[in-house]
């Protein structure tokens, strides 16, 4: 797959980081990379004072520096700012962030030597991912240390995952046969100045998202089948008078899938309606396909974008200092991402609740085989309930929070690292929930009579997940297989 700097998409995204694409740089874009470099070196030439290039940083950025300073500069930034803490990203949140801060570099408005970008390119080819810490970004200006732990790599230093391993850079270079990079003026600036952290998150995010979502909206059908909901809530009718696009395509999937089933009803037949965590399936979950549809746009936008400063635009011969690397765009992205898919686990943990709770349908309490002696899924519910409420408190937004930073030079922050590292930890609650969800709906399903009863969808999801998880004949260590199936709908 060929690199442009603007020709990425959260598909191609998805193949690099997950099906370890190979990828090439397009060479018409290296020829923009080498102006931009060009326009840096005539800029020293001429001793003009450009922040970054012969400043200081942040607060220092009237500090001039010496010429033969400006590659220790570099240096020194890298390693002062390399003070991430707490657990590392997963090796595929590296890879990503990789990916898309050589395709930022790659607009040739950075002014970085091509070999910066092919050195960026030979660790994704090579499978070398830089440890990153996940703490300690403000999201502005940019992902200052998540991106500052990358650079060490391209220097030769820091550690990376190499071969199923966590070791120091140096011995997968000399394995590959790479050499490590010595910085020159403005590179260390430009490798670091972006949002490639947050959007890294974001985006692997946003692909669990969208598969999640949709996997539960096959396990609300179940779930309709083994409650005997009623379909005549989902009818075109309803949904195309209130005109939401999303809400009238999550009601046509939900049709699709009970087409043929024996288990649901009209209305009137066994009731007049449902409580709302059925009937209102698709405005719910509709909205939420909403909230994806913009960060969906977001990500796009920003997977393609310049994103550090200053900026060189050679063909105007300018170099402008702006605020591209401040990340609140996608910051309010994530956090519209944590809201719209904490609420697919309300809704999901309240059809659980319905599946269990005997004064709610007609089924043995808590689908136990033997009510009384033996649980069932009492438990799996307070589970449920327990990552619904923790997915409450990480839904709080943080980009409405701002710290200053750099003596007040950098006065307000976006803390979009934050908002999109806790979207990806509710996705996980969320896909937990729809697990146990799944669990349960199954089991009423065959109390019901089983796959020969149900829609052919659904039929199909349940005989698949039915190889995972068998049927609760008596009580045994749910947890596991509410991890199994968690990992079979990741998969």
């Amino acid at each position: 797959m060929e690199l442009t700097g603007s020709n990425l998409d959260l598909e191609k995204v998805k193949h690099i980081v997950y099906d370890f694409e190979t990828v090439t740089i397009s060479q018409d874009c290296l020829e923009q990379v080498k102006k931009s470099r060009a326009t840096v070196q005539e800029y020293l030439d001429q001793h003009q004072i450009i922040y970054g290039i012969n400043t200081g940083f942040g607060k220092f950025s009237d500090v001039e520096i010496e010429a033969d300073d400006l590659d220790e500069l570099q240096l020194n930034l890298i390693h002062s700012h390399a003070c991430g803490v707490g657990e590392p990203f997963s090796e595929y949140v590296s890879r990503a962030m990789i990916l898309l801060r050589a395709n930022a570099l790659l607009k040739g408005f950075s002014g970085v030597r091509p070999v910066i970008i092919e050195r960026l390119i030979d660790l994704l080819n090579h499978r070398i991912h830089p440890v990153i810490p996940q703490q300690g970004s403000l999201g502005a200006s940019g992902d200052l240390a998540p991106l500052a732990h990358l650079a060490l790599v391209l220097l030769g230093e820091g550690e990376v995952f190499y071969k199923g391993e966590h070791v120091p850079t140096a011995i997968a270079f000399n394995q590959e046969k790479l050499d490590p990079i010595q910085l020159k003026a403005k590179e260390g600036l430009a490798l670091i100045n972006g949002t490639q952290a947050m959007t890294a998150v974001g985006v692997l995010a946003y692909l669990d998202a969208k598969q999640v979502l949709t996997y539960s909206e096959k396990i609300a059908a179940m779930t309709m089948e083994g409650l005997q909901s009623i379909t005549c809530a989902f009818d075109d009718l309803i949904h195309a008078a209130r005109g939401h696009v999303e809400q009238r395509e999550v009601a046509e999937r939900i049709r699709e899938y009970l087409i043929g089933s024996k288990l649901t009803t009209k209305q009137g037949e066994k009731r007049v309606q449902d409580a709302y965590s059925i009937r209102c399936i698709p405005q719910v979950l509709g909205a939420s396909w909403q909230t994806l549809k913009y960060v969906e746009e977001k990500l796009e936008t920003e997977i393609n974008a310049a994103t550090d400063n200053p900026l060189i635009f050679s063909d105007e011969g300018k170099v402008l200092s702006g605020g591209n690397f401040h990340g609140q765009s996608i910051a309010i992205a994530m956090d519209l991402l944590k809201i719209g898919m904490a609420e697919v686990a309300n809704m999901s943990e309240r059809r659980i609740e319905r599946l269990v709770n005997p004064q709610l349908n007609d089924l043995p309490p808590f689908l136990s085989p033997e009510p009384g002696l033996q649980s069932g899924a009492m438990i799996m519910q307070y589970t449920a309930a327990s990552l619904v409420s923790e997915n409450k408190t990480l839904a709080h937004p943080a980009s409405v929070d701002s710290i200053p930073s750099s003596a007040n030079q950098e006065d307000h922050v976006s803390m979009g690292t934050i908002g999109a590292r806790h979207a990806a930890h509710i996705i996980e609650n969320v896909r937990r929930v729809i697990a146990i969800e799944l669990i349960c709906a199954m089991q009423a399903v065959e109390l019901r009579g089983g796959p020969s009863h149900m829609a052919e969808t659904t039929s199909n999801l349940y005989q698949t997940a039915r190889e995972i998880v068998p049927s609760i004949k008596r009580d045994r260590v749910f947890s596991k297989d509410i991890e199994r199936l968690q990992e079979w709908l990741q998969d």
